[in-house]
C-alpha cells in the first residue's frame, strides 16, 4: 500500500513539474513583453496591455467560427495527410534497400525546396480554395515524418528481424508488431517537427488568395493599419501553437509510455 502511494506521489509530482515547465516560460516571456512595451508610444509596437484589452473584442465567437475553425481544420487535414503519406512511404523506403537507393537523390532534391516557394505552383493545379491550402501544409509537413520514418525503420534491430524471420513472422505481422513499434520514437519525433511547420504553412497559405483564416485576418488588419488587432492575431497564433504542443506532448506520453518507461528504468539501473 505504501509503495502504491509513493508511486502515486511521484506521478503527481512529475505531472506538476511538467505543467510548471509548460506554463512557466510563456508566463516569463509575457512578463518581459509587458515590461518592455509598457511605456511604448510607437503605434507599431503597442503595449501588451492594449493588445490584451483588444483581444476579446476582436476574436469573438463569430470570428472564431469564421476564421479560427477553418484554419484548424485545414491544418488538421494537411497534417494527417502528411502523417499518413510520410509513415507509409518512409516504411517502404526504409525497409527496401533498392527502393531507398533509387529514391534518395530525388528525396534530397525535393526536401531542399522550401514549401512556401511551391505555393504559386500548387495554386495552378489546385486552385485557390481549401485544397490548395491543405496541399501546401501537407507538402511541408511530410518531409520530417518521411525522413524520420526512414531512419527509424532502418535502425530496427537486425537480431529482432532475424528472430521474426525464423519464426515465420512476416508481412503485416512483422510490420505491426516489430517494425513500426521499433521506429515509433523517431516517427513521433518527425510528427512533432511537422506540427510546427504545419502552423507556419497554414498561415502562409492563407495569405495567398484567401477569404478567411487566421493568416488572412492578420494581413487584413495590417493593411488597414489596425495594429493592435494585428498583434492579437499573432498572439492567437502563439496560443494555438502552445495548446497544440501541449496536446501533442500528452498524446506522445500516452502512445510512447512503454518507451519512456524503458528509458527511465535504464537510467535507474
Amino acid at each position: 500500500m505504501a509503495s502504491v502511494r509513493t508511486r502515486g506521489d511521484r506521478t503527481v509530482k512529475a505531472l506538476t513539474r511538467q505543467v510548471l515547465f509548460a506554463v512557466g516560460l510563456p508566463a516569463v516571456l509575457l512578463g518581459l513583453w509587458w515590461a518592455a512595451s509598457d511605456a511604448s508610444t510607437d503605434p507599431f509596437w503597442p503595449p501588451l496591455r492594449t493588445i490584451l484589452r483588444t483581444f476579446p473584442s476582436v476574436w469573438t465567437g463569430e470570428r472564431l467560427r469564421s476564421d479560427v475553425v477553418p484554419s484548424v481544420l485545414r491544418l488538421a487535414a494537411g497534417y494527417v495527410l502528411a502523417g499518413l503519406a510520410g509513415v507509409g512511404l518512409g516504411t517502404l523506403i526504409g525497409s527496401r534497400r533498392g527502393v531507398r537507393a533509387f529514391c534518395e537523390p530525388v528525396l534530397e532534391f525535393l526536401r531542399a525546396v522550401p514549401p512556401p516557394v511551391l505555393v504559386p505552383v500548387i495554386m495552378l493545379f489546385a486552385g485557390i480554395g481549401d485544397t490548395m491550402k491543405i496541399v501546401v501544409i501537407a507538402s511541408g509537413c511530410v518531409w520530417p515524418v518521411l525522413l524520420n520514418t526512414v531512419e527509424g525503420v532502418r535502425a530496427v534491430d537486425s537480431v529482432m528481424l532475424e528472430t521474426a524471420r525464423s519464426y515465420h513472422i512476416g508481412g503485416v505481422g512483422r510490420l505491426r508488431h516489430l517494425v513500426l513499434p521499433s521506429a515509433s520514437p523517431q516517427i513521433v519525433a518527425g510528427l512533432r517537427q511537422a506540427l510546427s511547420i504545419g502552423i507556419i504553412l497554414m498561415v502562409i497559405s492563407e495569405m495567398f488568395a484567401a477569404n478567411n483564416g487566421i493568416g488572412f485576418t492578420v494581413v487584413q488588419f495590417q493593411r488597414s493599419f489596425a495594429i493592435p488587432d494585428m498583434w492579437t492575431g499573432i498572439l492567437l497564433l502563439g496560443l494555438l501553437g502552445f495548446l497544440l504542443s501541449v496536446a501533442f506532448h500528452f498524446a506522445e506520453r500516452r502512445v510512447l509510455g512503454w518507451y519512456h518507461g524503458l528509458r527511465a528504468s535504464t537510467r535507474r539501473s
